[in-house]
């Protein structure tokens, strides 16, 4: 997992597993590996027919671990000072999770629609959405909820609930991805977004 990431990348990682540590507890840290692990799967996918289409990303910079790891590692410190509980955290490492498995595997099926017009667009496009993507996302979503059972002690409900505001948050990151396609934000910036929208819902579970 760690060969995808350059340097900075590896940096910021431990940065922020030890401050997930510090501030929070091993299950949190766990979650996160649960995630890179799915992650690294889900990108190594069907990687040959990724590089056909020009969309296959195999080196990952600190960009994309800050936009991932971000929302997660302050909801933990938040969490901490705030006693918040773990849902936050859970639930923004869903969104991200969601996020992944739709953008990762969602292009591997389907044709996709953009939300601007709903025209058809190729694979990859941000603010397309497609019916592989969103099962994917689904599913994303779902396995960190059914990892939260065994590290969290939470019950299916609320795992349920888990999967759904992950997906809230991919949702709302392919909203904003709208915006990106005509060049206001980035897809760090939308993957921020959806991390947060996930810790919110967290907040109110």
């Amino acid at each position: 997992m760690v060969a995808m990431l350059d340097k900075p990348g590896v940096v910021l990682t431990l940065v922020f597993g030890a401050v997930i540590v510090l501030f929070g507890s091993f299950s949190q840290l766990l979650l996160m590996f649960v995630f890179l692990f799915l992650s690294v799967m889900v990108t190594k996918f069907g990687y040959q027919e990724k590089k056909e289409m020009g969309i296959y990303e195999h080196d990952r910079s600190w960009e994309n671990v800050l936009s991932n790891g971000l929302i997660p590692t302050l909801s933990v410190i938040a969490s901490f000072f705030l006693g918040l509980g773990p849902l936050p955290f859970i639930c923004s490492v869903s969104a991200v999770a969601s996020d992944k498995f739709a953008s990762e595997l969602g292009v591997l099926g389907g044709s996709p629609l953009t939300l601007a017009g709903f025209g058809e667009v190729k694979p990859g496009t941000s603010g397309a959405v497609s019916v592989t993507g969103t099962l994917m996302s689904i599913l994303g979503a779902a396995l960190v909820g059914v990892a939260s059972v065994f590290l969290f002690g939470i019950t299916p409900t609320t795992a349920i609930l888990v999967a759904l505001a992950g997906f809230a948050g991919s949702v709302a990151d392919t909203l904003f991805g709208v915006f990106e396609e005509k060049g206001l934000g980035t897809k760090g910036t939308t993957n921020i977004i959806c991390s947060i929208v996930g810790a919110l819902i967290g907040m109110v579970i």
